[in-house]
């Protein structure tokens, strides 16, 4: 199914007058396997979606977001609500790009039925194409039972978030062969349960190499290898937003030390009363 959205300029800040265009559909990103490679970033509003998504092939509603957005210790807090809200705002904003939705933590674990209620509702509130969940083998029978029922789902092996304090923490995983070998495992029964898509996250390269041959799905790689059918990032991470950064992100532009500096400026000329200048202000007509 394609869907075209158009915001309301009179009433947006969206400039320039967006122009609709048709959505990449899942069909049509898993036709991309072996091909061109995915290109795909983190969006959490509705503003930034409207700039990302003329470069992009998909567009993830990361719950990352906890972190970026609210300032939590890690994406376990998040909620359905803050998705939903979030998941709305990016495909009011984007036209082109496929739009995913994460799963936060405790919304699909407890069962399949369960996690269909909390997909459903997510997509229904959002309009987003599709939902990501994280974990492996486990997670297969959940997988199949979205995909069985009309909802598209790309899976997550590797360094799972979610699953932090049982990792340990964020290091890369698959240092040893077993560990190794459990990645892949799990990667190929997500695959084989009906994802449209596997991001494969901070694990040794051969592992990612391993698992883009050994599926049928694409596979979006973050920390993982350029071999993978494509790419993804946290947007803020890329662009220079946080100090500290994890080792597989490439830093595209700083942006927060130009949003340092024009603070910086507004408030030199607010405190020496150049700004607002003429004009700034309204004055009587005469």
């Amino acid at each position: 199914m394609s869907t075209t959205y158009t915001l309301d300029t009179a009433t947006s800040r969206a400039t320039p007058t967006p122009v609709p265009l048709k959505r990449l559909t899942v069909p049509a990103i898993l036709r991309r396997k072996g091909g061109e490679p995915l290109v795909m970033l983190t969006a959490y509003t509705a503003r930034t979606a409207q700039l990302l998504d003329p470069h992009c092939d998909m567009l993830l509603v990361g719950d990352s977001l906890g972190q970026v957005i609210y300032g939590l210790p890690s994406t376990v807090p998040v909620t359905l609500e803050m998705m939903a809200a979030h998941g709305a705002a990016v495909v009011r904003g984007s036209y082109h790009a496929l739009v995913v939705i994460d799963m936060p933590f405790g919304s699909y674990e407890a069962s399949p039925a369960h996690a269909f209620d909390s997909a459903a509702r997510l997509m229904k509130e959002t309009g987003a194409a599709a939902v990501k969940l994280e974990g492996g083998e486990a997670m297969a029978p959940t997988v199949r039972f979205l995909t069985e029922r009309g909802i598209p789902v790309c899976g997550h092996v590797g360094l799972t978030p979610q699953a932090v304090n049982a990792l340990g923490g964020y290091g890369a995983r698959g240092r040893s062969a077993a560990e190794a070998a459990k990645i892949v495992a799990d990667g190929k029964s997500i695959a084989d349960a009906g994802a449209f898509a596997l991001v494969i996250e901070g694990v040794m390269e051969p592992i990612a190499i391993a698992l883009t041959q050994a599926v049928a799905c694409p596979t979006i790689g973050i920390g993982a290898s350029a071999h993978c059918d494509g790419q993804v990032l946290v947007a803020e991470d890329m662009l220079g937003m946080f100090e500290r950064t994890a080792k597989f992100v490439k830093r595209y532009d700083d942006i927060a030390g130009r949003i340092s500096a024009a603070a910086e400026a507004y408030a030199g000329e607010v405190r020496a009363r150049t700004f607002p200048g003429a004009e700034q202000v309204y004055v009587p007509k005469e």
